[in-house]
């Protein structure tokens, strides 16, 4: 009969990926076979509350993180391992679905039905099963432990660059390329434009530094977020970029934009030569931005 494997499985909302959630992931440097990270199919809230607080990055970001990082993605159903005593989802989920040999997760991290599983109670159920459990300590930014709720509020006040320095990345998103009207293209600076999902967090309605990745390239671009008030009759927020030095067909296409910080706020002009002119400064500010934060 051939060794059992050996698993690691990291434990965690990991519905942002960012600087604590890497510390988890990284906390045990021991070798093994196959490391997991186990992801829920919808976030937690969904089900505890009824409304997803807001993705922080798409699952195709999340998914390329972790497998660059070492790990697989599995999911599983927060309804199901919920009904599970901290017993059961040991036993059941862990070491017979998923062959767990070794776990770690955070400090604050709860498990089992009516969340009655804590550290302590994972500590003696890991020790009861000769299972190793790394424990990750608190990651502060600026004093404060960071969590994806501050990041999302960091998001929607505008603090992009507080976000990413919570993140460990560029807060990016990369939906489908749509049409728009060409408004831009009359105005002399063409733009993709991308619709956010509903359970995406939206980023404050403003104008932003970013960069586009095309082809593998990051091209310099400015990224307008909201509802254009300029232009009568619109309502649906939705990404605008205008990316600096490129002028293809990326229609249909799924491309990634990353905010880097943000240049003012969303305004409405008396005309478009005016909204014509703010957009020549704002090419200006994200170049200078750009070249301060990527030297591109």
């Amino acid at each position: 009969m051939s060794e059992k494997q050996s698993v690691l499985i990291a434990l965690g909302t990991f519905d942002g990926l960012h600087i604590g959630h890497k510390a988890v992931l990284f906390s045990n440097k021991n070798y093994y076979e196959k490391r997991i990270a186990l992801l829920f199919t919808e976030h937690p809230q969904k089900l505890l509350a009824g409304k997803n607080p807001g993705e922080l990055l798409t699952r195709a970001k999340k998914e390329k993180l972790l497998k660059e990082w070492g790990y697989e993605p599995e999911y599983i159903d927060f309804g199901e391992i919920s009904k599970k005593s901290p017993e059961e989802f040991i036993d059941d989920i862990l070491i017979k679905r998923y062959g767990a040999t070794a776990l770690c997760c955070g400090f604050n991290y709860r498990f089992g039905k009516n969340a009655e599983g804590n550290v302590d109670v994972l500590k003696r159920l890991c020790g009861e099963r000769e299972m190793s459990l790394t424990v990750c300590n608190e990651i502060d930014y600026d004093g404060i432990p960071v969590s994806s709720t501050r990041i999302r509020d960091a998001i929607k006040n505008g603090d992009i660059e507080v976000a990413n320095k919570m993140l460990g990345y560029h807060f990016s998103y990369d939906f489908e390329v749509v049409h728009g009207d060409a408004r831009g293209r009359i105005l002399g600076s063409p733009t993709i434009n991308q619709f956010f999902p509903e359970d995406f967090t939206v980023a404050q309605y403003g104008v932003y530094a970013s960069y586009t990745v095309i082809d593998g390239k990051p091209y310099v671009s400015v990224t307008n977020i909201g509802v254009r008030p300029t232009v009568s009759g619109v309502s649906e927020k939705r990404s605008e970029t205008n990316i600096i030095g490129f002028n293809g067909d990326l229609y249909g296409q799924r491309v990634e934009v990353s905010l880097l910080k943000k240049i003012r706020n969303e305004m409405k002009f008396n005309s478009f030569d005016e909204l014509s002119n703010q957009i020549a400064i704002d090419r200006e500010q994200a170049v200078e931005i750009a070249k301060k934060e990527l030297q591109i």
